[in-house]
């Protein structure tokens, strides 16, 4: 057991985005955001009578290829949020994804400036069957850590793990990066171009209880500190594939696959 001498006080989080469709084809973000964004419209008139702790912004991060129910366009979006990419000239004919990177980065950001809004979590899905995974660029930011283990403690049933991508701010490219803290939730397992109810329920759960954590963290609640198991990536390992033609010779093992 850890004893601690004294509190942590952090800012508060007074602005925090939720963004669904960065990948135009994962669609329980997409669906989310949509219903959010309906209750947010039938709040409105309560919010301006009653202060709100926070202030949360709901964004479809990539409308043109959530209208084809594609990926991307011209270039995956989630690759577009690096440093260099964000400032270095861009023409008039730039895929339309690197367009859109910059203006999201206006309306979050701009990265890396006092400015970004204080949290960003991000909404995806997964072919793979990894339940609810939590995916950040820090291994030790305590607002990430703490809400992670709050929905391990509010969401016992479903599988949870904590990814930490051991990428540096400037190299980190997708736009969970833009906020001052930031995360991707994905959640799987579930197919391209479909919504299956109990992932998208989960991921509605998730982020309601993570939009509850903030608003006890703004009111000035104190968590008590713990250990969160932290996977961290180490290398990539391929299929195995054909020497000469380098087809894929193998399939993922029926125990492994559900």
């Amino acid at each position: 057991q850890m004893e601690v001498d004294e509190v942590v006080r952090l800012p508060r989080l007074s602005r925090v985005a939720v963004c669904g469709g960065t990948h135009g084809n994962e669609l329980s973000g997409v669906y989310l955001v949509r219903e959010l964004l309906k209750v947010e419209k039938k709040v409105v008139e309560k919010e301006e009578k009653e202060e709100e702790p926070v202030s949360v912004l709901m964004v479809l991060s990539n409308p043109r290829a959530m209208q084809q129910c594609r990926r991307y366009v011209d270039t995956d979006l989630n690759r577009c949020f690096t440093h260099a990419t964000l400032n270095g000239p861009i023409s008039d004919t730039a895929p339309y994804e690197m367009i859109r990177s910059r203006e999201l980065n206006a309306m979050l950001g701009p990265k890396g400036s006092p400015e970004a809004v204080d949290l960003v979590c991000d909404l995806h899905n997964t072919t793979a069957n990894m339940g609810l995974c939590l995916i950040a660029y820090s291994d030790c930011d305590w607002i990430c850590l703490h809400i992670f283990r709050h929905l391990q403690s509010q969401m016992p049933d479903t599988p949870m793990r904590y990814i930490h991508f051991d990428v540096s701010n400037k190299e980190s490219y997708s736009l969970d990066s833009v906020g001052k803290h930031g995360f991707a939730i994905e959640i799987g397992p579930q197919p391209h171009g479909v919504v299956r109810s109990n992932i998208y329920t989960a991921m509605k759960v998730g982020v309601q209880h993570m939009l509850d954590w903030v608003r006890f963290f703004n009111s000035g609640t104190i968590f008590e500190g713990g250990f969160v198991d932290v996977f961290t990536m180490i290398k990539h390992i391929d299929y195995p594939r054909d020497s000469e033609t380098r087809n894929i010779t193998a399939a993922i093992h029926p125990q492994l696959q559900v």
